[in-house]
């Protein structure tokens, strides 16, 4: 559903991401990770179609992101880890216009749906300037399930949110990969990438290190087998393959 073929991208003489491959199949939950600077970012701006890559392919629902760029879209979401939403819109005009925009045709069940489900319900009618940090991610995921993407991409998606919209989110991100959409998460908290993904992408440098399923992170940096994601983590970038 996602594919990423030697990716590469580069700014001037910096190269933020380097010959990058990997692929996210249906049902899976991808976990980017990375310290600063790995292009974690770079490479999901890239998917969603934001930057141009310098060299490589990469692919949504088969569709090419630079040649097919509208198709492409159709089958993807994307939440960045600080959403601009429209200001003066209110939280319904957002679903609304994301509706006509990805040509929802009656979507108001499945937008009512999301509102209660991520407790904006009450909400519903205020401009988004008027919204709490939280809300207005919980905005933001709102819409980006709205057309019932097959590959989605969030960037630090628990910024701002409670215990309970994080076990909202949580859910919701396990809920879209039954379905058979193909999601890829980025974020610092390891915690979470541990409990949520069912297999992990470790960058450093813009090189990947390490593209798998969950349990062969542990004997692909040969750590123990009660060793968390922090340690490997830890492991495969503070030592990192030549």
């Amino acid at each position: 559903m996602i594919q990423v073929a030697n990716y590469t991208k580069s700014y001037k003489a910096a190269i933020a991401v380097s010959d990058l491959s990997f692929e996210v199949l249906p049902g899976q939950i991808m976990g980017l990770l990375g310290p600063n600077g790995a292009g974690k970012t770079t490479t999901m701006r890239a998917i969603a179609g934001i930057i141009p890559p310098t060299a490589g392919q990469l692919l949504v629902a088969g569709r090419d992101v630079v040649a097919q760029p509208v198709e492409a879209k159709m089958h993807l979401a994307y939440v960045p880890d600080d959403p601009h939403l429209f200001e003066a819109l209110t939280v319904w005009e957002h679903l609304r216009f994301m509706a006509a925009a990805y040509q929802v045709a009656e979507f108001e069940p499945r937008a009512l749906h999301l509102i209660e489900h991520f407790e904006l319900t009450e909400k519903k009618n205020t401009p988004a300037q008027e919204l709490s940090r939280g809300m207005r991610q919980k905005v933001a995921i709102c819409c980006a399930y709205l057309h019932r993407p097959e590959a989605i991409l969030f960037d630090e998606p628990l910024t701002g949110l409670d215990p309970r919209g994080i076990r909202t989110m949580k859910e919701s991100v396990r809920q879209a990969a039954a379905e058979g959409a193909a999601v890829i998460v980025s974020s610092h908290l390891l915690a979470l990438v541990e409990d949520l993904c069912t297999h992990f992408l470790i960058l450093h440098k813009g090189r990947r290190l390490f593209c798998g399923p969950a349990g062969e992170a542990r004997s692909a940096f040969a750590a123990t087998g009660d060793a968390s994601l922090e340690d490997v983590f830890l492991r495969a970038t503070e030592t990192p393959a030549a």
